[in-house]
Parts: structure tokens; C-alpha cells; sequence
């Protein structure tokens, strides 16, 4: 099996490069940065830097010579937005089924941007053989966009390994947050509730961490100085191993977007064993069952509240330990890396 897969420069590209190669006689890629050295596989045969903007108009037309020079058996594309619009019009006219991968904003915020955008997205699905969604929700938002006949497998990325089983007396009292800096992540939101939470002085022995970072840091930063919050540390962008310690370490996981399909760090983070505290949106409820094995907050200014109630319930050893079990189970049985690539595998076969 040859494999072409064509993506943007990000991690979840390159995780999926390094995920997939194993289960691929060889590979090739187009994308619009460097392959980081640790995740460039050995049989990684030719690489193609690209331009995906909307007025790179002669992207398709390297992407087909790209296709000529590899003759690959399948055509791998992650994004359903101007990604996918330079490969179907590559792919116009060949044989080469495309698979397309779609990620949540591709779906669930750019068709409503414009009618332009709604229709660029709608052609790019009904331009693929097959579609694969991280969650229900997705899923159904695609049929919408690309009628009742695509076909759809639903399957996620997957965190890398399930952790050895945590000891719950070992974790600190922290809070972890490790969404972008985007207004989209509501890390703001975060901030104000937890300036609840050390008003409330019921919480003096807990803390938050606030890992990642983005456009907005600077002005978080400077909110949570507004704010007074003295239990609060920025850490920055950390490496995937200190992420796994901070996942290790802490008792909550909060995260609150606006829109989302399945992340990946809510993923990880029921795999570390904390309780998960979410937005209330369609794909985290495929997830978390509210008051069984996490926390979904209907309301964001009640989130103060949601998380002083679920410190409360974290604070217990053995309560976190069944929810930690749940979690884990749930992982084990979807979302598993290698597990989920070797069924990305098995479909460039069906095909």
C-alpha cells in the first residue's frame, strides 16, 4: 500500500504521519511546513512543500504532478477546508479514492462563515470516498453538508498509550486547563471562575495550571493580574512528556470551548485519571455522562460553581478512583493511537 497523504503543518499532521506509517508499505506527503525530525518515518518517500492558500492557485496543479511521481493507491487528506479544495482539484478526473479527515472547525464553524465557504466545504466532501469524523455530532453535521449517500467512519486519533493506572493519594490539588490561547478555548472564562474559587476561601490548598498558549496569552496574563489570582501559573507550551506529568499530577481537567469535536486532550485526560470538567457541547457528551464520570456545565457563569463542586467530589480519593476507572475503560476501548491507526489502515484497504 502507498500512501499519499496531504496536510497542513501541525501536530495532529504529524501525528498521524508517524501513527500511520507502520501500517503503509511507503509514504508520501504535501504540506505546508518541515516534518519535525522525530516524527519523519523511515519510509517516508518524497516530500512536497505547498502553499494551501485560496489564492495559491497552482498548488493542484504540483499536487498532480506529486500524484504522477508517487502513484499512490490511496490519497490521505486532513481538512475539509482550502486543504481539500487543492486536492480535489489535483484528484479531478483519477481513479485514487481520497480519503478526507475532517477536523471540528472545518465542519462546525467555517460553512457558517459564508455562503462561499459552506459551498467550498460541501463540494469538498462530496468530493471523497470516504469521510472520517472524530464524533457522532460531526458526523451528522457532515450528511448534512454532503448528503444522505457519503460515507462516514467515525474515528479518532487517539492518545498515544493508556498510562499506568494512577495513584489517586498522589495526585495534587490542581487544576488543569491546556486549550490554545483563541478566544474559541474561553480560557478567559477559566480565569474568571477561578477567581470564584479563591474568593470563596473553601479552596486555599488547590491551584491551577495553565499550560499551552496562543494569541491571547499575553492579554490572559495580564487578566489573571487584574484579577488578583494567586494560585495560578502559566506554564507555557510544554513538551508531550511534561503534558503527560501535568495530566499525572492534577485532579481536574477543565475545558469549556465554544465549539469542539473529540479533543485529544480530553482524551489524555481521562487516561490520567482526572475528573473532566466541559463545556456543554454534542461530541463531549459522546464522552462524559454529567454526575457519572465528569462534569457538564450548561451555563459558563455558573462554572465557578461546576468547579468548586467538582474539586469537591476530586478531593475524595476513592470517588476519583471509580471515575479514573470509567475513563480509563473508555480510552482502552476507542481511543487508542495505534489501535485506531491499524483502522485507518484497515480502510485504505476496503477501498
Amino acid at each position: 500500500m502507498k500512501l499519499l497523504l496531504i496536510g497542513s503543518a501541525s501536530v495532529h499532521t504529524w501525528r498521524y504521519l508517524a501513527g500511520i506509517a507502520p501500517h503503509v508499505d511507503e509514504i508520501w506527503l504535501a504540506s505546508n511546513g518541515e516534518v519535525p525530525a522525530e516524527r519523519r518515518p523511515a519510509n517516508l518517500r518524497g516530500v512536497l512543500r505547498v502553499d494551501f492558500g485560496l489564492k495559491a492557485l497552482g498548488t493542484a496543479a504540483r499536487l498532480r504532478r506529486l500524484l504522477a511521481e508517487a502513484q499512490p493507491d490511496a490519497v490521505h487528506v486532513h481538512q475539509a477546508n482550502s486543504v481539500a479544495w487543492h486536492a480535489r482539484r489535483a484528484l479531478k478526473g483519477s481513479k485514487t479514492p481520497m480519503v478526507l479527515t475532517c477536523w471540528g472547525s472545518d465542519i462546525l464553524l467555517l460553512p457558517d462563515s459564508n455562503a462561499l465557504m459552506r459551498r467550498m466545504v460541501s463540494d469538498n466532501l462530496k468530493a471523497a470516498r470516504l469521510i472520517t469524523s472524530d464524533s457522532l455530532y460531526m458526523a451528522a453535521r457532515i450528511r448534512e453538508l454532503a448528503g444522505e449517500d457519503c460515507r462516514i467512519s467515525v474515528l479518532n486519533f487517539g492518545m498515544d498509550s493508556l498510562p499506568p493506572l494512577p495513584d489517586m493519594a498522589s495526585k495534587h490539588k490542581q487544576v488543569l486547563s491546556c486549550r490554545l490561547h483563541k478566544p474559541l478555548y474561553r480560557i478567559d472564562v477559566i480565569l474568571q471562575a477561578w477567581a470564584l474559587v479563591e474568593a470563596s476561601g473553601r479552596f486555599d490548598d488547590w491551584s491551577l495550571t495553565v499550560a499551552a498558549s496562543g494569541e491571547s496569552t499575553d492579554s490572559l496574563k495580564t487578566m489573571a493580574e487584574r484579577l488578583g489570582l494567586r494560585r495560578v501559573e502559566f506554564t507555557g507550551f510544554v513538551s508531550s512528556a511534561v503534558l503527560g506529568s501535568l495530566y499525572a499530577r492534577s485532579r481536574l481537567f477543565v475545558s469549556v470551548p465554544r465549539s469542539d469535536a473529540t479533543s485529544i486532550s480530553l482524551l489524555e485526560a481521562m487516561g490520567h485519571g482526572c475528573l473532566p470538567v466541559l463545556s456543554n457541547l454534542p461530541a463531549n457528551g459522546e464522552w462524559v455522562i454529567d454526575g457519572l464520570n465528569g462534569v457538564i456545565v450548561e451555563d459558563m457563569h455558573r462554572l465557578g460553581d461546576s468547579l468548586m463542586d467538582a474539586m469537591t467530589q476530586a478531593d475524595d480519593n476513592a470517588q476519583l478512583a471509580v471515575i479514573a476507572a470509567t475513563n480509563r475503560q473508555l480510552v482502552a476501548q476507542k481511543a487508542l493511537h495505534d489501535s485506531n491507526m491499524r483502522r485507518f489502515a484497515a480502510l485504505y484497504g476496503e477501498l
